[in-house]
């Protein structure tokens, strides 16, 4: 009996020391789990913390948003490479906060302040700009339009004219203000000397008021009317259509053709046209801006129009064809010293460098010698082609262009390949 009654005891104080140990532990799971509780809470709110405003040279002076691929111009500023592709297509330059006007002729990418805006997004835990929060081209362009019109608005209207006025002194007066105004419109296409780099804002650029875009808008060119119309069509057989009958109206001789087309309303219906994933589009698209850049005043206007990245995005990775017409294109293009630089700055020699060495066509290597050439006329694109390794690795230039058959005509400038490249 008693060695029974030992062992009942021995279990009763088993199983309250074991429910102890259980109270114990449980109390100290929820004290941890208060604790982890307490802090993940706090370290979340940490993270959740917002700042109380975006820096501003984070934002695009133009659209005022987040910048996703900011670029440095020539004067200095940095903007959204989408609102600079609008407002050199536009022909529209706006004057900042402080009273500065951008001078957009060169384009470098700012890839420092790009990786100092993702950096401050991951410290405060921010969605970086991506395609839905940053502004496209078109949206860029139907922006910079709504700035061009406000600037239109806030200008001081003309004082009203007298009813009994004489309608023929009216007439001399307004006569008079377009002789006035015409040379400072004309002066903003005008062909100087000076490379591009180096012209000052008062000859470069001309007022949003006699912008090319403003003229097109008020009174547009009935030339270029239906091929924008069949341009912007949703069916590609439209575009297509459209593109062929382009290529073949500016393979015409005549200098007035290429020039009355080649307005800043073509050359943005263009643009989307270049990249197309459409061989036929991508190809015809190409060859009608190799036809139009033969226009010796057409080749500044079209670099303005800020369509050289996209030539280049064609050299990179189009379609074989419109590589070729791509370096016919950019080696046009590069006639022209004002283009040299930009041509350089924006990226065209690697790809140029990789066809040279690479490409199948005859054509597509030629042209891409002849634009390597001319553009190894200035200074900065030789010290970028030294350091891209060209004299070490790749065959002079000069030799490629002596043992083609176009030799005799690569020595003067003025003969250089017009007629191949014409036809395009």
């Amino acid at each position: 009996m008693e060695f029974q009654e030992a062992v009942a005891r021995l279990r009763i104080h088993k199983t309250i020391r074991k429910g102890a140990i259980e109270r114990h532990h449980t109390q100290t799971e929820k004290k941890e789990r208060k604790i982890f509780f307490h802090r993940s809470s706090s370290s979340s709110s940490k993270q959740k913390t917002k700042p109380s405003e975006i820096p501003i040279e984070f934002l695009c002076p133009v659209s005022g948003t987040l910048m996703k691929d900011p670029v440095i111009v020539s004067s200095g500023h940095t903007f959204e490479r989408a609102c600079v592709q609008a407002c050199n297509t536009l022909g529209f330059t706006p004057t900042l906060m402080d009273g500065t006007v951008p001078d957009f002729s060169t384009v470098i990418p700012n890839l420092a302040l790009k990786s100092t805006i993702l950096e401050w997004c991951r410290n405060y835990s921010l969605d970086p700009p991506n395609d839905k929060t940053t502004l496209d081209f078109f949206s860029a362009e139907k922006l910079v339009r709504a700035k061009i019109l406000e600037t239109q608005r806030q200008k001081p209207k003309p004082p009203k004219k007298n009813e009994h006025q004489d309608t023929g002194a009216g007439i001399d007066h307004v006569v008079t203000d377009l002789i006035t105004q015409t040379p400072s419109t004309h002066d903003s296409w005008s062909s100087n000397d000076s490379p591009l780099q180096l012209k000052t804002r008062s000859s470069y650029y001309s007022s949003p008021s006699s912008s090319t875009a403003e003229i097109e808008a008020f009174d547009p060119n009935p030339k270029d009317e239906e091929f924008v119309r069949k341009l912007k069509s949703p069916l590609v057989f439209e575009i297509e259509e459209g593109l062929i009958s382009l290529r073949n109206t500016t393979r015409a001789r005549e200098d007035d053709t290429k020039l009355q087309l080649c307005t800043s309303r073509l050359l943005s219906v263009l643009q989307p046209l270049i990249i197309s994933r459409y061989t036929s589009i991508q190809v015809n698209s190409v060859a009608c801006l190799v036809n139009l850049s033969l226009e010796k005043n057409n080749k500044i206007k079209i670099v303005r129009s800020g369509i050289l990245p996209l030539l280049i995005h064609v050299l990179k990775g189009g379609f074989p064809e419109a590589k070729e017409h791509a370096c016919g294109a950019i080696f046009s293009l590069a006639l022209d010293d004002r283009n040299k630089t930009a041509i350089g700055v924006l990226g065209a020699l690697p790809p140029l460098l990789h066809l040279l060495r690479s490409a199948e066509s005859d054509r597509t290597r030629h042209y891409s010698s002849l634009a390597l050439y001319h553009l190894s006329l200035v200074q900065s694109n030789i010290t970028k082609l030294v350091k891209l390794g060209s004299i070490k690795h790749n065959p002079p230039i000069n030799n490629h262009l002596e043992s083609t058959e176009w030799s005799d005509k690569a020595v003067d400038q003025d003969v250089i390949v017009f007629p191949e490249i014409e036809e395009s």
